[in-house]
């Protein structure tokens, strides 16, 4: 059985949302425009906008339809709107896998006042830190800048992007604390700010959005410690995981009997320690891994009720009593459960 299946959701889903992006098919030409034949689309500030963004990343291969003195929303990896905010101004810039690209995120990214969209992944070579000049950008609701190699601190001014919903800074070189005024972000769903260096707590303020339902947090995967905001119990998360950290404590708020919580994935903290018997498992709960912490008490009779678990992971705790039957739970094989304390019943050994 694969043991990451929402793991290929999430890449799946960030795949098909990002394309949604890329502009689409024209029948105009690439080639310099005659204004008699040709409407040309692009205004002529984001144009040359767009022309400084491609100086400052050395004129590099990727942007090789980016042809002075033609219409920039034909031009690769950059789509014109026709929106409530503006007509044909550019709303969107995707650049990801250029292989040639390298320098730092370009200050004039900020001088394309309507952009919506900004995706900038997987470029290794692209360092430094996020520009200033992007607080400039009123309209701008997803920001994907992961798989690069961006370094300092997450800037607090992130917090003056209004409209902004999703943050995507994951399998970076950032460092220092998670800035608390992200929480001020009224429209905020989803923050992935995994693979990093990040230290600190997670802000109590997290626990605050504005956006509380269907909320994704991805913190894993950095040194970040201390307890889980209790605060956390106020969030109908869609998916929280915050593996690979050094939390302690209790968790048992994430857990709630009628949330839409799909994953909860916790393992690789070492100290979380809280009673299992306890918690109310959710009806669409599908992906649950607790592994190698100190949590204690029973599995609940409830893991049985649903026939939709894709991944069930409570190795190396403390945990004693007879494993649940019942339900699909019988699909995984006895690494999900071995070690703990007493556990017993298939797939481990008989109860005595």
């Amino acid at each position: 059985m694969n043991a990451f299946p929402t793991r290929r959701l999430f890449l799946l889903l960030s795949t098909l949302f990002l394309l949604s992006y890329l502009p689409t098919p024209s029948s105009s030409s690439s080639g310099p425009l005659s204004t008699s034949s040709s409407v040309v689309l692009c205004n002529k500030d984001d144009y040359a906008a767009l022309m400084k963004i491609k100086a400052a990343f050395h004129n590099a291969s990727y942007f090789a339809s980016w042809i002075p003195n033609t219409d920039c929303c034909n031009w690769t990896s950059v789509k014109c709107g026709d929106n409530s905010n503006s007509t044909n101004r550019i709303t969107s810039l995707y650049i990801a896998s250029a292989a040639f690209i390298f320098g730092h995120i370009p200050v004039d990214v900020g001088d394309l006042p309507y952009l919506e969209s900004l995706v900038l992944i997987e470029n290794l070579k692209v360092t430094g830190t996020i520009p200033s000049t992007i607080t400039k950008l009123k309209f701008l609701g997803n920001l994907a800048l992961s798989h690069n190699n961006l370094s300092g601190p997450i800037p607090s001014f992130l917090s003056q992007l209004p409209n902004l919903h999703s943050l995507d800074l994951s399998t970076n070189q950032f460092s220092g604390s998670i800035p608390s005024s992200l929480s001020d972000l009224p429209k905020l769903k989803q923050i992935i700010l995994n693979s990093n260096s990040l230290t600190g707590v997670i802000p109590e303020s997290f626990g605050k959005f504005q956006s509380r339902q269907s909320f994704w947090l991805d913190l894993s995967n950095n040194q970040l410690s201390g307890e889980i905001p209790k605060s956390f119990g106020d969030i109908d998360f869609f998916e929280i995981d915050l593996s690979g950290n050094k939390f302690v404590g209790d968790a048992s708020m994430l857990f709630k009997a009628n949330g839409s919580t799909e994953m909860i994935e916790l393992s690789m903290n070492q100290m979380l320690e809280y009673n299992l018997s306890n918690v109310e498992i959710g009806k669409n709960l599908m992906y649950l891994r607790i592994s190698h912490n100190k949590i204690f008490g029973s599995i609940p009779e409830a893991v049985t009720r649903m026939s939709n678990w894709q991944y069930f992971d409570v190795s190396y705790n403390l945990l004693c009593g007879k494993i649940p039957q019942g339900g699909n739970l019988q699909q995984f094989d006895s690494s999900s459960f071995y070690p703990n304390k007493c556990l017993c019943g298939a797939p481990l050994a008989a109860c005595k």
